[in-house]
C-alpha cells in the first residue's frame, strides 16, 4: 500500500464532516499546519478533534475554531485561544479536558491491538463476602483491584459483653 501523496489536499480528501481527527504536536511545535489548512479548505465541519491543546488564535487548530468547523475537542490544555473560550462559554463547542498522561494512553490504546492498561473502576467488581467478628458479613472493598484491602466490618458491638466497646474493630 503506497501511503505517499502528492499534496496536502490529497492527504485529507477522505476526511468528511463529522470525522474525528487526532492532531499531533505539542503546543505549537510540530503541529501539522499544512494539513490543518487543507482540512479548512476541504470544507469538512462538525469535526471532533483530539489534541493536547486547542492552538492559538489564527494558527493551528485556531483556524478551524475560527471557521466554526470544530464541534468537540478533547485536549489537555486550552488556555491560549480566545476564540476557543468564546465558543465554549457560548455553548457552541463541546470540551473534554483530559490529563496529558490519560490523553496519551487513550491515543495509544486506540491505535493498538491491546486494550487500555488502566484498570476498570472498582465498582465494576463484585466484592466477596467475608465473616467479621460481631457481624454477619461484610464486603471486601479496595480502591484498586490490584491492591488488597482489609474487610470493612460492621461497627456493631461483639456478641461477648466482656469486650469493652473501645476494642470493637473499626477498620
Amino acid at each position: 500500500m503506497d501511503k505517499v501523496v502528492s499534496s496536502a489536499a490529497e492527504a485529507v480528501e477522505d476526511i468528511r464532516s463529522g470525522a474525528t481527527l487526532a492532531v499531533g504536536g505539542f503546543g505549537l511545535c510540530g503541529i501539522p499546519s499544512v494539513l490543518i489548512d487543507a482540512v479548512l479548505r476541504s470544507g469538512a465541519d462538525r469535526l471532533q478533534v483530539v489534541s493536547n491543546n486547542a492552538g492559538v488564535d489564527d494558527w493551528g487548530l485556531g483556524l478551524l475554531l475560527a471557521a466554526g468547523r470544530i464541534r468537540r475537542i478533547v485536549a489537555s490544555y486550552v488556555g491560549e485561544n480566545k476564540e476557543f473560550a468564546r465558543q465554549y462559554l457560548a455553548g457552541e463547542l463541546e470540551v473534554e479536558l483530559t490529563p496529558q498522561g490519560t490523553l496519551a494512553e487513550r491515543l495509544r490504546a486506540g491505535g493498538s491491538v491491546f486494550p487500555r492498561s488502566s484498570p476498570p473502576p472498582v465498582s465494576a467488581h463484585r466484592s466477596p463476602k467475608v465473616a467479621c467478628p460481631g457481624s454477619t458479613a461484610a464486603r471486601v472493598t479496595s480502591r484498586s483491584p490490584h491492591r488488597p484491602s482489609r474487610p470493612r466490618c460492621s461497627t456493631a458491638a461483639p456478641t461477648s459483653s466482656s469486650t469493652p466497646s473501645w476494642r470493637t474493630p473499626h477498620w
